[in-house]
């Protein structure tokens, strides 16, 4: 069996930061482990046209590892995979890449304090320390929709985009309005023959200030780091002060709405169409998207926007609750992720007979997010209530692999074979989370990604990016018991 002292499993951006930073740590004895071919997680399984992110390229990209080749303010999916390519040759991560074998069982052995890790292909490993960097969205959400494996035409989801099927002259349905839908419906329409987009439930629209960057503006980027140091940070007190409506003051939210309101009206035409498409929530209850053309798009004879349920798929269209049948030729689902069930078939098994899907049956929880009372020596990258929706991720993901850094120190200095979270820190931790969740405006009334199926916010942090740093910069024994052997529950 394949021994080491650390695996890492998911090189998506949480994985492979970490493998940088423990390699600048000088600590090389580890793998990590990837179900695909390849490194990038969502950014190598979204290929869909127009894929591209909402955060600026000076935000989501490493702050040890800058680039100043960013061809626009926000990047596309291209640059951001080729950026994360980039990342593993240059840092030299690529030899303890394990790809295209994921993780089918993890299992902790505490006669010897190391999880002992069985692979899709059935190699197995042991590691003394396990680091999940699973993201939330990373599993596609197939809707139960009656019929459509009757359906005749080409079927994907959006993050399986099939680019061997031609959409040139094809009548196309499109059934989710989210994120991915926004990009992709204003290319698909310019060569399809018709889209019809099934809407459950609209979005807040806001306008994606998205300017090129010159080739004199990518030199200084380059070649000036005191002027790439300080415009990443405007850029990041810019977006976190944001914050202050989605954590603290929700109401302050209305001007945010009164802006996507204009910005609807000034770019769709059909009064119809345009009260169709605009939510009547809270702006920032679900996520908030950016786009500069999926509203004028809207305006093209060829685009039908439906919001009566869809009731079922033939062989060759889909029936609406309102009695209609419209054809279709291929069907593209952009539903979303099963962002709450992250582990799919993982299986992670603690101590105690206890699995972390077991665990989380009531909803996902971590202290911090990043570790889980009942699951010693094991470190969660992207976990329960880390996501943002004013920020950066990869800001949250430096501060988690700097804590877990910092976690592994505190057991080499102390010889311990063991760190494992207080059940009662993450209670507390947990009554803090509800506490200051309850007043966010995700939880101002309706039903989004982000919350479980019990109604609870399990993926964002409430409250401001800086404030999450400064709790897991804090202390790290705090919260930990640290021990030379593993010690049963009693």
């Amino acid at each position: 069996m394949e021994v080491r002292d650390i695996a890492i499993v998911g090189a998506g951006f949480g994985g492979i930061g970490m493998a940088i930073r423990l390699k600048q740590a000088g600590r090389h004895d580890f793998v990590l482990i990837e179900q695909a071919s390849d490194i990038g997680g969502s950014w190598r399984d979204n290929t869909y046209p127009g894929c591209a992110c909402d955060i600026p390229a000076l935000l989501y990209s490493f702050s040890f590892a800058p680039n100043g080749d960013w061809t626009r303010r926000y990047p596309t999916q291209p640059e951001i995979q080729r950026y994360l390519l980039d990342c593993v040759e240059r840092f030299g991560v690529r030899p303890h890449l394990r790809l295209g074998s994921g993780v089918a069982e993890a299992v902790f052995d505490p006669s010897e304090a190391v999880w002992r890790l069985k692979l899709a292909n059935d190699d197995r490993l042991s590691a003394r320390v396990l680091i999940l960097s699973v993201a939330m969205l990373h599993r596609p959400f197939i809707p139960a929709t009656e019929g459509i494996e009757r359906f005749r035409g080409a079927v994907f989801h959006s993050a399986r985009w099939d680019h061997a099927v031609s959409l040139a002259g094809k009548r196309i349905a499109v059934i989710g309005s989210g994120a991915s839908a926004i990009q992709f419906v204003p290319r698909i329409a310019e060569v399809a023959a018709g889209v019809t987009l099934y809407q459950r439930t609209p979005s807040w629209i806001l306008p994606k200030a998205d300017p090129a960057v010159g080739p004199a503006r990518r030199w200084a980027l380059r070649h000036v780091p005191l002027l790439r140091r300080v415009l990443r940070a405007w850029e990041f007190w810019a977006h976190e002060a944001r914050a202050v409506g989605f954590v603290r003051a929700p109401w302050l939210m209305r001007a945010a709405e009164r802006r996507a309101r204009g910005f609807a009206k000034r770019h769709i035409t059909d009064t119809a169409v345009r009260e169709a498409v605009t939510p009547d929530y809270l702006i920032g209850c679900k996520r908030v998207l950016l786009s500069n053309d999926f509203l004028p798009t809207l305006n093209r004879p060829d685009v039908e926007v439906v919001t009566s349920p869809i009731v079922q798929v033939t062989a060759d269209g889909v029936v609406t609750a309102d009695g209609r049948v419209r054809a279709a030729e291929v069907l593209i689902l952009a539903t979303g992720f099963r962002a709450t069930e992250p582990l799919g078939d993982m299986r992670v098994m603690g101590p105690d007979g206890v699995s972390l899907a077991e665990a989380w049956r009531d909803g996902m929880a971590a202290r911090l997010g990043l570790a889980v009372a009942g699951f010693p020596n094991l470190f969660l990258l992207g976990g329960p209530n880390t996501g943002l929706g004013h920020n950066s991720v990869v800001f949250m993901l430096e501060a988690q692999i700097g804590h877990i850094l910092r976690c592994l120190r505190v057991m080499e200095r102390r010889g311990a074979a063991v760190m494992e979270v207080r059940v009662e820190a993450q209670a507390r931790f947990a009554t803090w989370l509800g506490r200051r969740m309850a007043r966010t405006v995700w939880l101002s009334g309706c039903r989004s990604w982000y919350l479980d199926r019990f109604g609870r916010n399990t993926t964002l942090w409430p409250g401001f990016a800086f404030g999450y740093w400064a709790r897991v910069l804090g202390r790290v024994a705090r919260g930990y018991r640290v021990g030379s052997t593993f010690r049963r529950k009693t």
